[in-house]
């Protein structure tokens, strides 16, 4: 009972964190939700959150030089590009365990990491932006029954809604990580309103 209790505690934080007249000034990317909208607010929410993400990502790599996307603040870390690599490899295996497309880069996130043909800017920015676009597709295919819907992740089960949070808070992780890099260059990070 307390552990159902905590999860719809989870969900209704989520969907008030994150309502449409609390970013309506972020929400330049299409984020809007049109009033002929029949979907559930659960989803349409979650695909609010995730498109912001998507643009401050990519606001990210745009600020980034092409010189820079290699730049590492120390060795034993990943660079630039390694790190937005790291967070498209989730965003494609979220979107796969939700019922999405399969991860066109395999199960393992050092075959898109390791991929220097990636790491190049352009090509970098493409597989970031297909990575939310394929996850803002599998959520597009998802309604609030299959949102609230137990499925079974890293050795446990949890709700969807729940596997995208964790996500959305995974990836703000690490394009969080990259605003050292960004400030090291002497770059102002682009502004997340």
């Amino acid at each position: 009972m307390v552990l159902k209790a905590f999860r719809l505690l989870c969900i209704l934080f989520f969907v008030a964190a994150s309502s449409p007249s609390a970013f309506a000034q972020s929400n330049a990317e299409g984020a809007k939700v049109g009033t002929d909208d029949k979907r559930a607010p659960i989803v349409k929410e979650t695909e609010s959150s995730w498109k912001r993400a998507r643009k401050w990502t990519l606001d990210y790599i745009d600020a980034m030089p092409e010189n820079a996307t290699s730049f590492k603040p120390t060795p034993e870390i990943r660079s630039f590009a390694e790190q937005m690599l790291h967070l498209a490899f989730w965003n494609y295996a979220i979107a796969e365990s939700l019922g999405g497309k399969a991860n066109p880069y395999g199960k393992k996130q050092e075959t898109l990491e390791q991929r220097d043909e990636v790491k190049a800017k352009a090509t970098l920015r493409k597989v970031v932006e297909e990575s939310y676009d394929n996850l803002l597709a599998a959520v597009a295919g998802l309604d609030e029954a299959k949102m609230l819907e137990q499925v079974s992740i890293f050795n446990s089960k949890t709700t969807r809604m729940t596997v995208l949070t964790y996500a959305l808070d995974h990836q703000a992780h690490h394009r969080g990580q990259t605003t050292i890099y960004l400030r090291l260059k002497g770059i102002t990070p682009p502004p997340e309103p």
